[in-house]
This record gives C-alpha cells, structure tokens and sequence, in this order.
C-alpha cells in the first residue's frame, strides 16, 4: 500500500507512516492507541537512554497510584482549573448483573466516598507523599522521577501526538532554595536539549514559556520545540519550577539550619510518547519512517538473494566473519549528560522464502531501517557488498573487509547527518516580522520571531486571527525595546510564534 505524499496531504502522510510501519493502532477505546511492538520497541530505547541521563543527574525511580483524590486537585486553584476539563473520574467500584436483562451495570450500592481521578499527571499524589518524606534540610533536595501512564480526555486524537492515554517520564524534586529549584529546572530542561538532539536527532528551540502558557500550579515552564515537516511546533518536553505552590497546597515543610520551618521549593519535568511523533514527523519521507540508529530497534537487515538452498548458505558463510566482527563493534554518540554512549549493533538477516526481494525492501524502508544490504552469488564471487542508506538512499559499494568499520562509520554519519539535515530545515523556516502584515505572511512558512507586548490579551487576539500561538521565549535571543506586531505597545521581547499541534 502506498504512503500519501506528504506534499499532498500531511495528516494521512503521518497516519499512513504510523500504521504502514506497524508503530501504532487506533484502540476499540476512543481515543486510545495500542502501541504495537516495532513503536514500543522504540520507546524503550528512548526510555533507556532517558532513564540512564535521568539516573546520571542524581535522581531516583519511585511509583505512585494511578488513582488520585478529586480533593487533592482542589488543593492547588490553578493546578485544579488546568486540568479541571481534562480529568477522566471514577465514581463507583462494583458492577453487578443487570437486573433487567442480558449484561452488567454499575452497583449503585457501590459509590465511592470520594470520587477519584485518574491520573492526569501527578504532583498532588505524589506531594501528599513528600510531605511525610521531608522534616529537615537534611531530605533535601529529594529528586525522584516515576515512569508511568497519564490520561487526559482529549476530544481530538492522533497516535502519540494526542491521546486520550499516553506513556510518560515525570520528574518531581524538592529543594531548600528558589535557587536550587530554579537551576534544576533548567538543568532537566537541557537534559531533554541533550536526548533530542543527540539520540533523537531533533533540533528544538527551547526557552520559558509566557505567564498564561505556563503549567497550572508553575512559577515558570520551560519548553522544547521542535518544527515538523509541515512546519507547525510540536511541544516535545517541559520543565517547570515549582515555586513553593504545592508545597504550601500539602504542607510540605522542613526546618533549615537556622532551625527555622519553611516550605520547601519544587519542581516537575516530563517527556511522553509524544516524542515518537516527533521523529516520525521530522525525518520521514515519502516512503515511510527514518530512524535515528540510537533509536532504531534494528540497525542493519541483510536481504540474501539465492536461488538455491546451497547459494544461500554460501552467501551466508561468505558474511559470517564480517558479521561477527560487527557484533562485537559499537557506534557511538557524544552526549552532553552521559559523554559517549556506545550502542550494539542489531542484525537482522531475512532469508524468508515466501516474501520476494522487492517486499523485503519496501517494508524496511517503511520502518526505516537505517542500513540494507541485499547480497547475491555475484557479490560473494567478487569480494563484494552492497550497502543501501535509508536516510540518503545512496547505494555505496565496498570490500567485504570494510564492512565492519564501514557499518560503524555510516550508522554515525546517519546520527549526525539526521540532526543537522532538521537544524538546517528549522533555521531556513524561522523568519523574524516586525510588522503584523508581515508577520501573517510568513507564519503560513513556519516559526516567526517577533515583539509581543506580555498581554495574554493580544496573544489570543492573535491566535484568533492566524491560528498562531506562542510557542517560548528563545533563550538566545537578546531583549531589546522595540514594540508588539499586534498591538505597538512597548515589547518585553521576541518569542517565537508558530501553528502547532
């Protein structure tokens, strides 16, 4: 089945890549995905290297319920009015079979006392717990991260962008200080900088968020943001100080070295299988998913071409010692939190009988197998192997004693070369306005920086007329005076604007 070109329309593009590359499923569960087993198998390595950057910076994994007390959301006002129109709730916890027929129905004997939430993230669960875990400046800083599910009721749905349940790592932190709890917030954010870049080869824009786009209950959100294909942002990980908000919402408390009581300050930070989208929409092509070799579950596949059973084990013994010498290789990565990391080779060979060649090919393509091989008698005559490039889709001939090193050397260049092809692609469609009218031209283009004047007031005027949103304050970006696009007011700086999802 064909791929939808993206240049035709880039919703079935996605949704073509999606199901062809057997990442996801839409569920009998409205608005819930299946992740089938190639998409969770790039999950998990996202969450491996995730975890060991959390683990590097000091932090623990613990697991909280599922189930939260409506009372607690209530706790903190703006935390309960963010989530208020999101939060799935159980009333009852008893069925019982259907008085009036075939089936069951709910108990009505069976309601709760306390109506409980779903888990649409978790810092009042989860501060109910620290409040008992923290009694002196010695607890302090206490850093855990939970991986766990979320669910949120989302009207409308796509697999991994927006679902009604997803996958997620989320960070909560105590500190003594602002300070403390200012500088991991910022901290975790280049953590997120650091696993986007480097493993899922994305560049992102990252910087604060606005007062009103800002997480309910934070003092401050910072944000990664990514540009897609079709140029819209898609918010792929955020970290937010906390203030002393749930702290004083719980009665968190500790006694500091002057032996004085004080709340203590906090902060949360995650990342969802979001990211899986993100990758998919920033470097796949026509023909379907390219994968970053940090993040692919399959590295090399090799497609024997044989005529005969004793071509094929000949073609096989011809391969053998190379393909030891690469099991016993790494390609490397160089990270800002974990240095350089080394990654096994995954081989794969398909000598499958009732698939053709032209099938083998078309389907790793699909899932984006970084590197192909297809090997017949020819080539084993000649001392020869054909390697084919997913990303490039060059052809490139060698020695077969080069096969080894020039595996390495090619799933590195792949690495590297994803990240600066989307960089690149990201910076040729940021452009800056400094009128209103020039600014609507180029949002259709992609990113536009431009001076707003802090109202949230003008920031919905605009979205109301060009579908726009602010996405962050660049980090990078000077402050200079000037004034707003929309409004002339004076500015408190540029942002960056841009459609998203």
């Amino acid at each position: 089945m064909a791929i939808t070109p993206k240049d035709q329309d880039s919703s079935a593009w996605y949704n073509d890549i999606v199901q062809q590359a057997d990442l996801a499923e839409n569920s009998v569960v409205k608005g819930c995905m299946v992740i089938k087993p190639y998409g969770y198998a790039i999950w998990e390595n996202i969450r491996d290297i995730l975890d060991k950057m959390i683990k590097k910076t000091g932090h623990q994994n613990a697991y909280f319920p599922l189930f939260i007390p409506k009372s607690f959301l209530s706790k903190e006002a703006s935390h309960v009015e963010g989530f208020a129109k999101e939060c799935w709730i159980v009333t009852h916890h008893r069925l019982m079979n259907n008085p009036e027929g075939k089936g069951v129905v709910v108990d009505p004997e069976s309601r709760l006392e306390e109506e409980l939430i779903v888990r649409p993230t978790s810092e009042t669960i989860i501060w109910n717990s620290f409040k008992d875990w923290i009694h002196s400046y010695r607890d302090l800083p206490l850093l855990i991260n939970q991986w766990a599910n979320v669910t949120r009721a989302e009207m409308r749905t796509r697999p991994f962008l927006r679902t009604s349940e997803f996958l997620r790592q989320e960070g909560h932190t105590a500190h003594a200080t602002a300070e403390e709890a200012e500088a991991e917030a910022r901290k975790m954010l280049n953590v997120y900088l650091d696993l986007v870049n480097h493993f899922i080869s994305m560049f992102a824009y990252s910087g604060p968020k606005p007062e009103h786009e800002k997480f309910a209950g934070a003092v401050h959100t910072y944000t990664l943001e990514p540009m897609m294909r079709d140029y819209k942002a898609l918010q792929s990980g955020t970290s937010h100080n906390l203030g002393q908000n749930f702290a004083k919402a719980f009665g968190a408390q500790f006694t500091n070295q002057n032996n004085e009581l004080q709340y203590v300050y906090a902060t949360s930070w995650g990342v969802t299988t979001r990211l899986i989208g993100g990758l998919v929409m920033s470097h796949s092509d026509d023909k379907g998913l390219v994968l970053p070799p940090a993040i692919a579950p399959l590295h090399l596949v090799i497609v024997p071409i044989a005529k005969t059973e004793e071509d094929l084990v000949k073609i096989k013994e011809y391969l053998a010692p190379e393909l030891e010498k690469i099991e016993k290789s790494e390609f490397s990565i160089e990270s800002d939190f974990l240095w350089k990391v080394g990654f096994p080779i995954k081989i794969k060979i398909d000598d499958d009988p009732q698939k053709t060649p032209g099938r083998k090919y078309n389907e790793y393509e699909v899932k984006g197998v970084p590197l192909r091989i297809a090997i017949g008698m020819r080539d084993v005559e000649q001392g020869k192997i054909e390697l084919f490039r997913r990303d490039t889709e060059e052809k490139i001939l060698i020695n077969k004693e080069e096969f080894a090193s020039k595996t390495v050397e090619i799933l590195e260049d792949i690495q590297k070369s994803l990240f600066e092809k989307h960089e690149k692609f990201t910076r040729e469609h940021t452009y800056e306005a400094e009128t209103y009218e020039e600014f609507k031209e180029k949002i259709e283009k992609g990113y536009v920086l431009a001076h707003r004047d802090g109202t949230k007031e003008t920031a919905e005027k605009i979205q109301e007329e060009t579908k726009a949103t602010i996405r962050c304050y660049d980090f990078n970006v000077e402050k200079v005076p000037w004034t707003c696009i929309y409004s002339w007011k004076p500015s408190i700086g540029k942002v960056i604007f841009a459609k998203s999802y």
